[in-house]
């Protein structure tokens, strides 16, 4: 194997890993690429976590043409891609299945911003796609997911910086961000968001949003230009 893609598999590989260590997804139920602003490299499909090592990583163009790999890339592949293509400042996405956030993808709902957890890492609902219509579904089913997701934002003049978490309809999770590990952690948080508001909603039906002089309080003191939320 040549050296050139190995810190790119690496970073990938690290963090498939850690989809289980957050409980996001059992058997083989999710996948994280890392993008190197070229090529991407992402885990291959229906191969255990505990049987992945930084070799088995697939690594491909935005093209979709293989460069490195022997083993089969995930099936989600196509959405990856699109997402690098379309998002082109992201460097990791992750997709898995975990409970709460499938629960609001199956409800096709928006996660409404109830508290200041949310705020601290998104100052809007976390949106939730509309379902995919059948035509799109027949073309390409996992490319017509990387397109709903691009859709679902533009539509709703939402940045994929200022938002890194979405809901696909009857589907589950996508999140992203500046490197692979950090659209892992997305999807962390964007789980127990998910859970959070599940509860509220659960003992308050009728609950309203977060006043947004606190949600903008909280947004901004973390990713504001005069943040001072940890250390700089």
């Amino acid at each position: 194997m040549a050296d050139k893609y190995k810190t790119l598999r690496e970073e990938a590989f690290e963090a498939n890993r850690e989809i289980p260590r957050r409980n996001l997804a059992i058997y083989t139920w999710g996948n994280v690429s890392a993008f190197d602003g070229e090529v991407f490299a992402i885990k291959p499909s229906g191969v255990a976590y505990d049987a992945l090592d930084p070799e088995s990583m697939v690594v491909l163009d935005l093209d979709g043409a293989l460069i490195e790999g022997k083993l089969k890339p995930s099936s989600d592949t196509e959405t990856h891609r699109i997402l690098y293509r379309e998002f082109p400042n992201i460097r990791g996405v992750t997709h898995t299945h975990s409970a709460y956030a499938v629960a609001w993808a199956q409800a096709r709902r928006d996660v409404p911003l109830l508290g200041t957890t949310h705020a601290d890492h998104s100052d809007t609902v976390i949106p939730c796609s509309p379902f995919m219509d059948e035509e799109a579904v027949k073309r390409n089913y996992e490319l017509e997911t990387g397109n709903l997701i691009v859709k679902t934002c533009k539509d709703r003049a939402l940045s994929s910086e200022g938002t890194t978490m979405i809901l696909v309809a009857g589907h589950g999770p996508f999140t992203w961000g500046k490197s692979a590990t950090q659209s892992v952690y997305h999807a962390a948080v964007l789980e127990e968001i998910c859970k959070m508001a599940y509860l509220t909603v659960s003992l308050d039906p009728q609950i309203q949003p977060l006043p947004e002089h606190i949600v903008r309080k909280h947004w901004e003191r973390k990713h504001g230009p005069a943040a001072y939320y940890g250390q700089r």
